[in-house]
């Protein structure tokens, strides 16, 4: 499959993430669309910030695409996704998969002066 759009996967993106797509449900009809096709939609909606209404017509069905997008979310498949990639980058990267320490900036994680309920709990002034 050859890339149409900057966005689209490569075959080596692709193989690394195939395997993480939920196959179709046992029992009803086949699936007939192209995974590969949708997640290239998803990539190029993500990367441009364009209106789904917008999506270019060569791409699967926006509603199509949308389905998909709710039920990865839904059965955890991005989360899957993106902990493989982010193993793949660290390891490229020389370190380990899974990182040996974490910092969180007290800028960045806001508190109350006061704790927890008592501010929440405090009446407002006149």
């Amino acid at each position: 499959m050859e890339a149409v759009y900057p966005t689209d996967l490569t075959d080596e993106q692709w193989g690394a993430i195939s395997r993480l797509i939920p196959p179709a449900k046992p029992g009803g009809r086949p699936r007939s669309v192209n995974m590969r096709a949708v997640l290239n939609a998803l990539f190029y909606l993500a990367r441009t910030g364009c209106a789904w209404r917008m999506m270019p017509q060569d791409y699967t069905p926006k509603d199509t695409v949308y389905t998909y997008f709710k039920k990865f979310r839904e059965d955890g498949t991005w989360k899957r996704i993106h902990e493989l990639l982010g193993k793949r980058v660290r390891l490229k990267h020389g370190k380990q998969q899974q990182p040996s320490a974490a910092i969180i900036d007290s800028q960045s994680v806001k508190t109350t002066e006061k704790r927890g309920l008592v501010a929440a709990t405090t009446p407002a002034r006149r």
